[in-house]
């Protein structure tokens, strides 16, 4: 891993580790709630690999936090600024790909926005998120193919499309020039199942 991959590695190994203890749940506890292996969840929280965002979203979700809150420090802010650069690049590819989530509101209803560039060839393939996400898409530059279940949409510049996240989804870019989009992602009630079962 590079610097600043190690780095927000272990920035959420911690994180993770903070919110799982302070919710007194063990390592077999949140394995089970989030549907990893505890030998992953181990990793996680020992920075010692890179998760998928799939592998991060299944844990935040467990937790009931959202995505922003376990790659940016726990301090509560009415207002959060993310600088260019500062973003947690969260997947990225030899073809130049990145995924970087560039800010997004706290429980329980929670907005990520994210700047997406896909090189020539790429692919990010998403599973289901939790039920009720939603996603709104809009191509910066060049390209991209959007998969959502059966069905696939090529977009141009400028165009857009909202979709379901809680079905298979996927990202493309089947030419030879970079592409670039800006991604919102919303998802409905994150933790409140977490709390239901802790009210149990």
């Amino acid at each position: 891993m590079d610097e600043n991959i190690a780095t927000l590695a272990t920035a959420i190994g911690s994180r993770v580790k903070h919110e799982r203890l302070t919710r007194r749940m063990t390592l077999d506890q949140l394995a089970e709630a989030a549907g990893v292996s505890r030998r992953m969840l181990i990793n996680v929280e020992q920075a010692t690999m890179n998760p998928s965002v799939g592998t991060l979203l299944r844990i935040s979700d467990a937790l009931g936090v959202g995505l922003p809150d376990l790659v940016q420090s726990p301090e509560p802010k009415a207002v959060k600024v993310t600088r260019t650069g500062e973003g947690a690049v969260l997947w990225s590819s030899e073809a130049g790909g990145r995924g970087i989530l560039v800010g997004g509101t706290e429980p329980p209803e929670v907005v990520e926005l994210w700047d997406w560039t896909l090189g020539p060839g790429d692919e990010h393939a998403s599973e289901a998120h939790t039920s009720g996400t939603k996603e709104l898409l809009q191509v910066q530059q060049g390209t991209v193919t959007v998969g959502v279940a059966e069905q696939t949409f090529v977009l141009e510049v400028g165009d857009s499309v909202t979709f379901p996240g809680d079905v298979a989804h996927s990202y493309s870019n089947s030419t030879t020039e970079l592409a670039r989009f800006s991604l919102a992602v919303f998802e409905r009630g994150v933790g409140s199942g977490h709390r239901e079962a802790n009210d149990a």
